[in-house]
């Protein structure tokens, strides 16, 4: 589960870990009373105005109905509401959005923390994550913060390190203090790095995350390290243990099919393809992506009903799918393990009368217990189905309707 910047940025705080301080506010009065407010608890005259959306790049994306950027400086409290206004309620288009962006309905007035001082400010790029070649949690960091990592990864891989975490004995001091001469810090910028990364990690693992990526890490200048920014997933799994951060849930912000995927128990990701995929178990479903491309098409989606595909969870994957308006065909590959084939068939075949006319050709492929009754059931039902018993075969068929 994503988590927007002020809530990822709270939890840290909560953790210890120093932030740059903000209150987030849905309306542009809202904008001015919390900068009066963050006036009046740090001092800062000038404000940085940012959209809260899931998704990266806001500072260099534009709103469609302003021409503002995601994220702007505001010199002074009397420049807030305009551009406050200007932000909220409209669409930010991002390297990371769709080409309609995301709707704006909060913004985070932050304190500016680039105030000048004896030294220049500099930024570092931070993220802890889990290195899943080794099961190992890791941190990984850059002096080149504040830029997209991936360039950072193609251009100049030099100046990405990464320190691995040992599960049994935790992050270590000589860690942290590594992480601190790599990124050529010294004195108490150096001990205040130490004690950043610490708390980080500790917040890392206290709520379950999966990722956190902090981009920029700010040295100040007066040697302070703070989060200026925050991108927190939590482990879903997890959200059980953490009732608070389960209430932080924006449905706003998630793919509305995928949601009511997640109501119904599915498990469903929209992808770009044209072949709609029903499958029972990840395995499975990841094995049927694969050979859907290999008999020309693409996957239109990922989507494991279960053990328990019965005519209701068939026919409620049928709408989902059905409403991507690129898919040419769907593809159902079920193993009958705990679920009886017969049983599936009968569930798709309920399915479609209960739907009515499926525009698109429809592969099932059935194998386990009771397969040859289920392909019996299918072939009698008239319908526009076809079927199959060889995964070969089915791909094959996909082929032929995509011709």
């Amino acid at each position: 589960m994503n988590l927007h910047e002020y809530q990822g940025k709270g939890l840290l705080k909560s953790y210890g870990v120093a932030i740059q301080e903000g209150k987030v506010a849905d309306t542009a009065a809202g904008a001015v009373e919390a900068a009066k407010q963050l006036n009046s608890e740090t001092g800062t005259e000038w404000f940085v105005v940012k959209a809260q959306i899931h998704a990266g790049g806001r500072g260099k994306g534009t709103v469609t109905e302003t021409g503002s950027h995601g994220v702007v400086l505001a010199k002074g409290l009397d420049k807030v509401e305009d551009i406050a206004n200007g932000i909220l309620g409209g669409h930010l288009v991002t390297a990371q959005t769709s080409a309609t962006g995301k709707k704006v309905n909060k913004v985070l007035i932050a304190q500016d923390v680039y105030y000048p001082g004896d030294e220049e400010p500099e930024e570092y790029y931070m993220s802890v994550l889990m290195n899943r070649e080794t099961g190992r949690n890791i941190i990984m960091y850059s002096t080149e913060g504040g830029m997209d990592i991936e360039a950072v990864a193609e251009n100049t891989p030099h100046l990405i390190f990464k320190e691995e975490i040992d599960p049994k004995i935790g992050l270590q001091g000589f860690q942290a203090r590594r992480i601190a001469f790599n990124l050529g810090l010294s004195g108490q910028a150096f001990k205040q790095m130490v004690k950043f990364v610490y708390s980080l990690y500790a917040a890392y693992e206290g709520i379950d995350a999966s990722m956190f990526e902090i981009n920029p890490v700010l040295k100040t200048s007066d040697s302070k390290i703070i989060a200026v920014d925050s991108k927190v997933s939590v482990d879903e799994s997890a959200l059980y243990r953490h009732k608070d951060i389960a209430e932080m849930r924006d449905t706003t912000e998630e793919d509305p099919v995928e949601l009511e995927a997640s109501e119904a128990g599915l498990n469903y990701v929209n992808l770009d393809g044209n072949v709609g995929c029903m499958v029972n178990g990840a395995g499975l479903a990841m094995a049927t992506m694969d050979i859907i491309k290999l008999s020309g098409g693409e996957p239109a989606n990922f989507l494991d009903v279960g053990g328990t595909a019965d005519a209701e969870r068939v026919e409620k994957a049928f709408r989902m799918i059905l409403k991507d308006p690129n898919v040419k065909a769907i593809l159902i590959n079920i193993f009958g393990g705990i679920v009886r084939c017969d049983r599936v068939a009968q569930g798709v075949v309920d399915a479609y009368k209960n739907i009515g006319e499926i525009p698109v050709p429809i592969i099932v492929r059935l194998q386990g217990t009771n397969a040859e009754e289920a392909k019996q059931i299918i072939d009698a039902s008239g319908l526009n189905v076809k079927s199959a018993v060889l995964l070969k075969e089915a791909a094959a068929k996909v082929s032929e309707v995509l011709a």
